[in-house]
């Protein structure tokens, strides 16, 4: 055998030991745990608690309701500070009882608030009508036609390619 040869074939061994050696301590089943570990516990909504806190911040909102013109009810620029801090409010107040926020009971108190604040605040209903005919054919004919010309550009580009390159 030459010494080449020899070299190689100890350097390959080595290599498998090594790789063996070091690969043995790395095995998932020792190494990692498969359980779960609970650092804590969550606890379960207080739903009682929660809605008598919802009634502390709706109550809140409804007095600095009270502060703007019920005739600017309807836009939401005059009002849209005391409609966050409401929100911000039953936000905080879910997670403070441990509950996720938005859930089913929020929600139905905010739809109580907007029925009761609110109701008037309905438009007249849209009545959707199709645009003109020259203007629908316009917004047709458009992207028909740049397809078109896009297609028309790649194939007069692919036979000139000879050209181009």
């Amino acid at each position: 055998m030459d010494t080449n040869e020899f070299v190689l074939l100890k350097l390959l061994f080595l290599a498998f030991w090594v790789n063996t050696w070091m690969m043995s301590g790395t095995s998932a089943s020792d190494t990692f745990n498969l359980e779960p570990t609970i650092t804590w516990q969550r606890r379960l909504c207080n739903e009682s608690r929660l809605r008598w806190e919802v009634e502390v911040c709706g109550e809140d909102f409804k007095r600095d309701m009270a502060h703007v013109d019920p005739q600017q009810w309807c836009n939401l620029t005059h009002f849209m500070s005391e409609y966050h801090l409401f929100t911000l409010c039953t936000e905080t107040k879910a997670h403070n009882v441990d509950c996720y926020w938005p859930n089913p009971l929020v929600e139905s108190y905010i739809i109580r608030i907007h029925k009761h604040l609110f109701s008037n605040c309905t438009i007249e209903e849209v009545i959707w009508m199709d645009p003109p005919d020259d203007t629908l054919t316009v917004l047709i004919l458009i992207p028909v036609f740049l397809t078109l010309a896009m297609i028309a550009l790649v194939v007069w580009c692919s036979k000139r390619s000879d050209l181009l390159a």
